[in-house]
């Protein structure tokens, strides 16, 4: 960052504790913690894990702020929603902030007297479109609307892909300030091990963007057990069953690592995946990817994975029988599949949103 520049000192970052937005809040969070920057992190959706508790609270200069407010995209959710904005008016007044960055669309459109920062994690139009193949219902136009008023009125929107942000202009037309910023996972809390003979994925069984039934459906036709982490079940969605498959339910960090670290194959037949931090996790892990082909994924991996069509059993079926046959093809994956994660790491998104921060707090200095 040039040393000139504006340096942000305190800032307001909402978060949830559903999927891997936790997950990258926190590796922020550490960053930003090591530099000596105050980070209010305000967490709504269901509460928060024990585990989760701990860790933002470990890091210094890091304080919590608690709710339960429901997600915009949770159903019945827009009183929670206003009441949340209203929430975090009052959390700026108190902590007064360089930046607020939030980590969804809706609060966008609020009148915080700092600038924001909106990232685009995933959104439910172009869930619908990955997932279902048609345009979401009518019933989803007050959210589309809502994403809409707040990415109008952000400063900044940050994408984890050029493939998200090129999406979300699709979906809702030109912004005027965007730019892409990868996530980062931190390679020393994934390592490899000795590998062993099981094929390992991890996320949510509820989610069918994740796909992780169509390799329900062909685990009893291979030689290696399939292992599974991950919630099961949300809303009455996600159970199913296979032979050959062993559903390990929600793990710990460490527990999850270790899994990574011995498998040695990661499949993730996504047909959605604005980015995919348990990708990015199995890469770090020196796991051979077998990867859904879309354009994120593609976009990121290409060179370093194995890319099937989502719903196509056959082609993922014959890419893991591959790879089971052929160890040496495997490992040489595995080891492509590292040297890309290494690249996408926490100091570099750290120093990408710092200069991002600058650059937005430049601005309101102007016009101040």
């Amino acid at each position: 960052m040039n040393a000139t520049a504006l340096s942000p000192r305190r800032l307001l970052m909402t978060a949830d504790s559903v999927g891997g937005v936790w997950t990258y809040a926190m590796e922020l969070c550490r960053v930003f913690s090591g530099r000596g920057i105050g980070v209010l992190l305000a967490t709504m959706g269901d509460a928060l894990s024990s585990e989760q508790r701990a860790q933002a609270t470990s890091l210094p200069h890091v304080e919590l702020a608690e709710s339960e407010f429901k997600l915009e995209w949770m159903p019945n959710a827009w009183d929670d929603v206003d009441a949340a904005g209203h929430w975090l008016l009052e959390l700026e007044r108190r902590f007064r902030p360089d930046v607020i960055h939030l980590n969804s669309y809706a609060h966008g459109a609020y009148p915080f007297l700092a600038p924001k920062l909106v990232v685009a994690h995933s959104y439910v139009l172009s869930w619908w479109r990955a997932v279902k193949s048609e345009e979401a219902p009518p019933s989803w136009a007050h959210y589309a609307q809502r994403v809409r008023e707040g990415l109008s009125q952000a400063n900044l929107v940050v994408a984890p892909t050029a493939s998200m942000l090129e999406s979300v202009r699709r979906h809702y037309g030109p912004l005027s300030h965007a730019q892409v910023i990868h996530h980062g996972r931190d390679g020393g809390k994934f390592k490899s091990a000795a590998k062993g003979p099981f094929i390992f994925s991890a996320g949510r069984l509820w989610d069918e963007a994740k796909n992780l039934g169509v390799l329900s459906e062909i685990a009893p036709q291979l030689p290696w057990p399939v292992m599974v982490a991950g919630p099961r079940v949300r809303d009455g969605v996600g159970e199913f069953s296979s032979t050959n498959v062993a559903m390990l339910g929600e793990l710990a960090e460490s527990h999850l690592a270790t899994f990574f670290a011995r498998a040695a194959i990661g499949v993730f037949p996504a047909r959605y995946e604005p980015f995919g931090l348990a990708v990015l996790e199995a890469a770090l892990s020196e796991c051979a990817l077998v990867l859904g082909d879309i354009p994120s994924l593609r976009e990121l991996w290409q060179g370093a994975a194995w890319f099937v069509p989502p719903d196509d059993a056959p082609a993922l079926r014959h890419a893991i029988l591959e790879l089971v046959q052929d160890s040496a093809r495997c490992a040489a994956l595995g080891s492509r599949a590292r040297q890309r994660a290494l690249t996408m790491n926490p100091p570099a998104m750290g120093e990408a949103y710092l200069q991002a921060y600058s650059e937005l707090m430049e601005k309101q200095a102007v016009v101040a």
